[in-house]
């Protein structure tokens, strides 16, 4: 599958936040896919910490202006972009007053994460997959890092999945150490539900912990990349046994390690 198109779904990304186990590899993956003869599209929030003067971001208009209804209320979809310097590698932000102004990421100034974390999840999904179809773009492989991208296959199997450029592609989940504490909002299940999506996985996010979330989002994928060395057993055994393609834990200063992606994208085919 050499020429893959593939989206990738990221929670953060370095320049635009400090350095992490997730901003760093969407980093680093997105410039060597695209050196590899593949085609890239790369969408993350535009946190309020994100400053746009500096990194330059500036609003799509022909992309901005959708209204988005989360939980029955109307939240308006703004586009940015930015390109990382010396990388030729453009940026999508997905930005909205209500739910990404905050000068922060995903928790407050004590580490309490965000209330509506929920909310900005589907959000998030649901802004980017509307750009997608915007751009009028066909991925052939969706590659989601970061818990807050777990809604993104959902509504690819669900709400998108008549839409023609949403066909035949394959999901790629990456599972790191990046769990929240405690559970998020207990409506969860019923925001997504109120989509129309019906489907026995959304039982798993009656308790919508980070483990259950990882779970639920690993059911709609057909391959995983582990980028944590000790992934929970518990989460292990949602794709342990099953026919998902796995790319196993490997150190970021593996020599092959760019390399094994661009062959797991080609073997997903």
């Amino acid at each position: 599958m050499a020429g893959s198109k593939i989206l990738y779904v990221c929670q953060e990304i370095t320049p635009y936040l400090p350095p992490t186990a997730i901003s760093s590899e969407c980093r680093l993956l997105v410039q060597a896919m695209q050196e590899r003869g593949n085609e890239t599209r790369t969408f993350m929030p535009r946190y309020g910490s994100i400053n746009e003067r500096r990194n330059q971001l500036h609003e799509v208009i022909r992309l901005s202006g959708m209204n988005l209804i989360i939980d029955d209320n109307d939240h308006q979809l703004i586009i940015k972009v930015a390109s990382i310097p010396s990388a030729r590698v453009q940026i999508y932000f997905i930005d909205n007053d209500d739910y990404f102004a905050r000068k922060a990421v995903l928790t407050d100034a004590d580490g309490t994460p965000f209330p509506d974390n929920d909310e900005r999840a589907i959000f998030f999904a649901r802004g980017v997959l509307e750009t997608v179809r915007k751009l009028r773009w066909q991925p052939t492989v969706v590659h989601c890092h970061g818990w807050f991208s777990s809604v993104v296959p959902v509504y690819l199997k669900h709400t998108f999945a008549d839409d023609p450029l949403f066909q035949n592609l394959k999901i790629v989940v990456s599972l790191y150490d990046d769990a929240f504490p405690g559970t998020l909002d207990g409506a969860f299940r019923q925001k997504i539900e109120s989509e129309g999506i019906e489907d026995p996985h959304l039982s798993l996010l009656d308790e919508p912990s980070y483990e259950n979330l990882m779970k639920f989002v690993i059911g709609y994928a057909d391959g995983v990349v582990i980028r944590t060395e000790h992934p929970d057993p518990r989460i292990v055994a949602a794709y342990e046994g099953t026919d998902k393609k796995i790319l196993p834990w490997q150190p970021a200063d593996a020599p092959d390690y760019l390399d094994n992606y661009q062959k797991f994208y080609e073997e997903l085919a």
